[in-house]
């Protein structure tokens, strides 16, 4: 059975606690418990892979948000559900030491296709993520991509943060707004009306390439009313193209199932020209620079889960030396081997 969507009391509750940031009242024995947070916040890595990407090829992940914090509740999140559920835009972190990281991993010299910003919630929640996509494309070529689930669009500042980006791939998985609550879960007071409006808005002030990034979960928003409806959203918004994905990753809620590849491939014809199903990404990385497998695997999987076979192709390692390397983190908790739909998958412990 499908969990009824959070009632708007139930969310403005949650948006409360997220905007509160969860304090506890100031106390005598607080002291050492700030001091162990600000440690954790300098210990804090924003970089992570390169990791294959089945849209951006090798892709050098930036998390600019404390896990999970979006907007959105979706029912097929390969990060689960969303604790801090917010539409509040704030900084975050430091700006310098993030550019300082992507630097860092720039330098490495592995093979970076795309430096994209996704992660840990919605990325155009982080008010830096303009002058980061500046920093960025002063010290590197490399195209930047964000991945947006399109929420922010509706915001005139948010759009302009991310006019730099080479690519944007934002999400519309539902253009009615029953279909929208039922797949997407948001807080009160956001419409699917209202993120279409923003889409197209959008798409009149960007000059680069939108792919239009469609989820389909079976059941819930791949009927012939609700295509339709995507259908004619699309038509407005004029993507460059649409990309049509289903559930791979474990998702938040078990009952979020994936389409089959035949009926992804009925329902891309339908949609017409410039539409296409995103295809498994199947290159390894191409002489990787020797580092910490064990190191670049935890900073993985605490954004996503990671299947056995991507972990291979990002390192450029074999299936089987992927397996020692990680023995030790399994054993000790860190990580965990997850198998879902016959594919192992790693998580966080």
């Amino acid at each position: 059975m499908i969990p009824k969507p959070l009632s708007d009391s139930a969310r403005t509750q949650n948006t409360a606690a997220h905007i509160a940031g969860g304090r506890s009242p100031k106390n005598k024995t607080s002291r050492s418990k700030k001091s162990r947070g600000r440690t954790a916040a300098r210990a804090k890595v924003y970089v992570y892979g390169p990791v294959p990407s089945r849209r951006l090829g090798f892709s050098l992940g930036v998390d600019i948000l404390p896990a999970k914090t979006c907007s959105l509740d979706c029912i097929y999140c390969q990060l689960g559900p969303t604790p801090r559920l917010t539409t509040r835009r704030r900084p975050y972190f430091p700006l310098k030491t993030i550019l300082a990281e992507i630097k860092e991993k720039i330098d490495s010299g592995n093979q970076i296709d795309h430096i994209t910003f996704s992660g840990s919630g919605e990325p155009t929640l982080n008010t830096s993520i303009g002058r980061l996509i500046g920093g960025i494309k002063k010290m590197s070529a490399i195209p930047v991509a964000v991945l947006t689930n399109s929420t922010l669009l509706t915001d005139k500042k948010a759009r302009r943060d991310i006019l730099a980006a080479d690519v944007v791939v934002p999400s519309l998985d539902a253009a009615t707004e029953e279909g929208f609550i039922r797949i997407n879960r948001p807080p009160a007071g956001l419409t699917a009306k209202k993120i279409i409006d923003g889409l197209i808005e959008f798409r009149r002030e960007y000059k680069g390439r939108i792919w239009l990034e469609v989820m389909l979960v079976k059941g819930i928003n791949d009927s012939p009313s609700e295509i339709r409806a995507l259908k004619e959203a699309i038509a407005l918004i004029k993507p460059d193209k649409v990309q049509l994905n289903t559930v791979v990753r474990p998702p938040a809620e078990d009952f979020a199932r994936p389409l089959s590849r035949h009926l992804l491939e009925k329902i891309r014809r339908g949609m017409g020209p410039g539409t296409e199903v995103t295809a498994e990404f199947r290159k390894t990385q191409p002489g990787r620079r020797p580092g910490d497998a064990a190191e670049a695997v935890s900073a993985m999987v605490r954004r996503r889960p990671v299947s056995l076979q991507d972990v291979a192709r990002s390192l450029g390692k074999t299936a089987t030396a992927v397996r020692i390397s990680l023995a030790p983190l399994i054993r000790s908790g860190k990580i965990r081997a997850r198998t879902h739909r016959g594919v192992i998958y790693y998580e966080k412990g």
